[in-house]
């Protein structure tokens, strides 16, 4: 199995676009081919149809939370290959375990460092961490 980040897929899942073009530009830069969506039914629809290897949920979204999508997407066989990253504002302590209690496969809080957000995606990936 080849693990170069060229061949992974990471969903960007969050209505701010600000945080949207930065980490598109910080995944592109690092290999990665990049999604997005802005709102939790088109992150819903997203991943059923194009199965990226990691899905970066925001918890705060339109039309369906990222609580609900984790959720949806932990219900659907079909999606269980799919890493869930929550990255949120939400850090609290009972906000970080129902992510995890959903499904999550990691939950990292806002403001984030880039290195730190770089390296956990590499580490649920199994990749070798970009620039």
């Amino acid at each position: 199995m080849n693990n170069t980040v060229s061949q992974k897929t990471i969903l960007i899942v969050d209505d701010e676009p600000n945080i949207v073009i930065s980490l598109e530009y910080l995944l592109e830069q690092a290999g990665y081919r990049v999604l997005v969506a802005r709102d939790g039914q088109e992150a819903l629809e997203t991943i059923t149809r194009e199965r990226p290897d990691l899905v970066l949920l925001d918890v705060m979204l339109p039309r369906l939370s990222g609580f609900d999508v984790c959720q949806k997407v932990r219900e659907n066989p079909a999606l269980q290959m799919v890493r869930v990253l929550m990255l949120t504002a939400k850090g609290r302590e009972v906000e970080i375990s129902k992510g995890l209690a959903l499904g999550a496969d990691a939950y990292i809080t806002k403001p984030f460092s880039t290195r730190e957000l770089l390296a956990q995606i590499a580490e649920q990936l199994g990749t070798t961490p970009g620039p």
